[in-house]
Order: C-alpha cells, then structure tokens, then sequence
C-alpha cells in the first residue's frame, strides 16, 4: 500500500509498505546533522529519499546526492524528488555502497549522512518482506563497508553524521578512527531519562585532531509519558498531521 505523508515546510513523502519507512531515527538524524548551507551532501543508502527531502527542507541551498543499491527503492526515491520539486537539488543514484569508487571521485562531498543497517546478517529479527529486510541487516554492506565508503566520499575536513544502536558505538568508533575519521560530536537518544539509550547519533570529520563533545542526551518522552519539547521541536509537531 502507497501513501502521501505530510512533513513540515510543505513537503511530501510517498511511503510504500513494502519498503523501509521514515522513522525516528532518521528524522532524529536529520536534525543532528549540521551541514554548512551550500554544503554538497551525500545520502549513503538513501532508501526513499526521506533524508534528502528532510535536509532540503532544513537548508535551502543544499545539493543532495542519495545513493541506493534496490532499483525499485530508488525509483520511489525520485518520485519523492519530483513531488517535492526538488530536481535541481536532488539527485538520486542507483547504486552499491561497496563500488561508490565507480560512481564518484574522492572526495565528492562535503557531508554525509547515513542511517545504514543496523544488525549484522546473523543477529537482530528479520523484517516481513526481502526489501525491508534488507534496510535492516547487512546484505548489501557492513558496518565497515559503510564507513569505508563514507570516508573515501567525504572530502579532507568534511564531515559525516551516522545514526546507530547504541551497542556497536565502540566498533563505529574504531573503524572511523581506521579510516581518519574522528568523533567530533556524540548523542544517545533516549525514550524516557531512565531509560537506558535506543539509538546514537555520531558525527565525525575527516582528517581532525582527536576531541570529542559528548551532547546531553536526547529525550523523547518526559517523565509523565508526554512528548518532550525537543521532540515536538523536531518533528514541527505543529505542522504535522
């Protein structure tokens, strides 16, 4: 089943139920990623182009490139591209994470912003349908090939920002650090404050100095269940219906 959401800024998003579907996280992530205004971004495994359309409705100037492996996923992503007019700012490449060398020169972007799978092929529960399934475990990518990737796009002082469990923080710490990449900011999203967290949001630089700033957590609920006044800055609750 196929569907037009709403999001804020009067743009659009057709979902598609057999297709991983915006969530929280990347929602989450599109707010933490600070791309500089005319900055040349990469979405790396952009599925349905959610993260592009959410950045271009945050900076105005931006140029987006998604890359995505599943030729249907990436058609659903240029549509969403179309509907929301966003041709010259948008664009959509159908494509492997593990053969970007092919596609792009080094250091193509100035930015990157991924919300690549999360769990390895033989951990985490297998989600209904082979497209969906495949946005959550690693068969087209690992976390390293996801990281390599990012760090051969990303110029020589740009900057990439990762959402992903909480859990496998310390091996994305160890495979940007492999790859020169350096943690520059780090948050843990979680559902109450006495909750421990559910996702992190990671931001590194290619090419820096070590240092990190370890942000306060992200709450999504207060204490009596509602949601907190982040969250409902984030998702524009005021413009989404």
């Amino acid at each position: 089943m196929r569907r037009e959401d709403k999001l804020w800024n009067g743009y659009s998003l057709i979902q598609d139920d057999r297709f991983f579907k915006l969530g929280q996280d990347s929602i989450l992530l599109s707010d933490f990623a600070q791309p500089s205004p005319r900055a040349r971004v990469c979405d790396l495994g952009c599925g349905n182009g959610a993260l592009g359309v959410l950045l271009c409705a945050k900076q105005e100037k931006i140029h987006v490139t998604g890359l995505e492996i599943q030729p249907e996923v990436a058609a659903l992503a240029q549509e969403n591209v179309i509907l929301n007019g966003l041709s010259d700012r948008i664009n959509i490449v159908c494509g492997d994470v593990r053969e970007c060398k092919k596609q792009f020169p080094v250091g193509a972007f100035d930015y990157l912003i991924c919300n690549p799978p999360y769990f390895s092929t033989d951990s985490g529960y297998h989600a209904a349908g082979r497209n969906r399934n495949r946005a959550r475990q690693e068969t087209d990518g690992t976390m390293e090939e996801f990281i390599r990737a990012a760090a051969y796009l990303v110029k020589y002082g740009g900057r990439a920002a990762f959402v992903h469990r909480p859990e496998r923080l310390c091996d994305c710490i160890a495979l940007f650090r492999s790859c020169d990449m350096e943690p520059k900011r780090i948050r843990f999203v979680h559902q109450t404050a006495a909750s421990v967290p559910s996702a992190v949001l990671l931001e590194v630089r290619r090419g820096s100095a070590p240092g990190v700033q370890v942000l306060p957590p992200l709450l999504i609920c207060k204490e009596n269940g509602e949601k907190s006044v982040e969250y409902n800055r984030i998702y524009h609750t005021k413009d989404w219906d």
